[in-house]
């Protein structure tokens, strides 16, 4: 007999593609078979996935990009995403379908949902993308990376957390060291769409701390390329020991060595500060559709494990104030790292995993029942 067939959607950003790996990787380990379904620019994004998951590529196609012209063919791209996707379906009888978001996984879930086979979707932020938003009424099971989640009126959701990299999960709960007497490390990470004001203002607010505080802190700074050369710059000439990169590939390392993060809050991020359990200044990106940021971070201050600056407010001495408060105060430092790592699901993948599961079980018994 032949092993199980899960059928993964998902768009063509870290945000939809990360715990869409995760979860193929479980679900391989566990003897099923994988398929992931994106388009053409999905399948660029999808290199990490393991090689025994197949990639099919279907069309798809959004309205938020390209001119007029553009816009009007894409009902006709998207109609034909779905109808390669349910012939592909129709042939193949995959147990299960998860979407993950993203206008490239509509043509697998709409496939599914016309030949009404076994659907979920996962949704990473607090707030559902406009994919999701269409399907969440339509698939078997909602599961939640972020909790709250505002879903539309009659829609239940289950809170799974977001699945994080192995890097991040072998640091999970890490020992946290408060901040004291002695060398300190501070972790500044930004997406590369949000990353400007982060440069802008960080390194002003760090220079602005006491003196007491400023010589013992080591900084570790995300920053866009074109960004770099003046980040470091300005640090040198303020005397601030840093390191400036646009990516750390030892990131969760150093996220377990810092005593405090300043952040955007990316559904991603906010993942990996709760599995390992750091104090963190949140700062969400003003642009995030829906303002789903500002969503993803509601669960974080509400446990007093972070503090919220909205980017409108947000400026040098405001910043600086809210560092000096949190390094000045080792025992409060200790209880937001305590109290995200309350709010943390490392064991995301697992729940994810049981739903997609029963999901199946539950279709075969329904079948069996007819």
């Amino acid at each position: 007999m032949a092993p199980p067939l899960l059928v993964i959607a998902a768009g063509g950003t870290g945000g939809h593609m990360f715990p869409a790996q995760a979860l193929a990787e479980a679900m391989l380990r566990r003897g099923w078979q994988v398929k992931l379904s994106t388009d053409e620019r999905g399948a660029r994004y999808a290199g990490g996935f393991p090689k025994a998951v197949a990639v099919e590529t279907v069309r798809s196609a959004t309205f938020a990009r390209g001119g007029r012209l553009d816009r009007l063919r894409v009902p006709l791209r998207i109609a034909r995403g779905v109808l390669s996707a349910a012939l592909e379906m129709r042939r193949d009888r995959p147990s299960v379908v998860v979407g993950f978001g993203g206008y490239p996984s509509i043509p697998a879930l709409a496939a599914a949902w016309l030949l009404r086979l076994p659907r979920m979707i996962h949704e990473q932020n607090g707030i559902l993308g406009k994919v999701n938003t269409v399907f969440a009424p339509r698939v078997d099971a909602v599961a939640c990376g972020t909790w709250p989640t505002v879903l539309p009126e009659g829609v239940y959701g289950t809170f799974t957390g977001n699945p994080v990299r192995g890097a991040v999960a072998a640091r999970a709960g890490a020992p946290y060291i408060p901040p004291g007497d002695y060398p300190m490390r501070l972790l500044v990470i930004g997406g590369s769409q949000g990353a400007r004001i982060l440069s802008d203002v960080v390194p002003e607010a760090i220079a602005m701390l006491p003196e007491a505080i400023g010589e013992r802190l080591a900084v570790s700074h995300q920053a866009r390329e074109e960004d770099r050369a003046r980040v470091t710059a300005f640090y040198a000439e303020a005397g601030i020991k840093a390191e400036v990169k646009p990516f750390f590939t030892d990131l969760p390392a150093r996220m377990a060595d810092a005593q405090l993060v300043i952040s955007r809050a990316g559904a991603s991020s906010i993942a990996d500060l709760t599995v390992i359990g750091r104090p963190a200044i949140l700062i969400p990106f003003a642009a995030a559709a829906a303002d789903h940021q500002t969503a993803n971070a509601r669960g974080l201050v509400a446990a007093e494990a972070a503090i919220l600056i909205p980017e409108s407010r947000l400026n040098s001495a405001t910043l600086a104030d809210h560092i000096a408060a949190i390094l000045q105060h080792p025992e409060a430092a200790e209880r937001m790292a305590a109290g995200a790592l309350d709010q943390g699901r490392p064991d995301a993948t697992d729940r994810l995993v049981a739903m997609v599961e029963q999901l199946a079980r539950t279709s075969s018994q329904k079948k069996a029942g007819r």
